[in-house]
């Protein structure tokens, strides 16, 4: 399943992104945090469940929203990586929806 394997390579790079693109702290953690719950949930969207793919669509929605908010952001690269990265992350999450909800647990 597609959408799993890239969740969780996003996932990753949410993990190393701050210490390539040089974050605020704030933002660094939340990259951090969102990047491992995302890596996890992404890698273990391959078995089609549901709830990862709701869990992954929400967060992708977060690390949108996260782009937005200034104490997060430390200028311009860091809010569209954040912004990029939250947007696939959504797609993909909400896309594994309609692939686990025809399959049975």
């Amino acid at each position: 399943m597609w959408q799993g394997w890239t969740v969780g390579i996003l996932g990753l790079w949410g993990i190393i992104a701050p210490f390539v693109i040089k974050t605020k702290s704030g933002n660094m953690w939340n990259d951090i945090i969102i990047g491992i719950i995302v890596a996890v949930v992404g890698f273990m969207m391959i078995k089609d469940h549901a709830w990862q793919g709701w869990t992954a669509g929400i967060l992708g929605i977060w690390w949108i929203i996260a782009g937005f908010i200034p104490s997060l952001t430390t200028g311009a690269g860091n809010m569209w990586n954040d912004i990029i990265v939250g947007i696939i992350v959504a797609i993909a999450g909400f896309m594994a929806l309609g692939k686990g909800s025809s399959a049975t647990s």
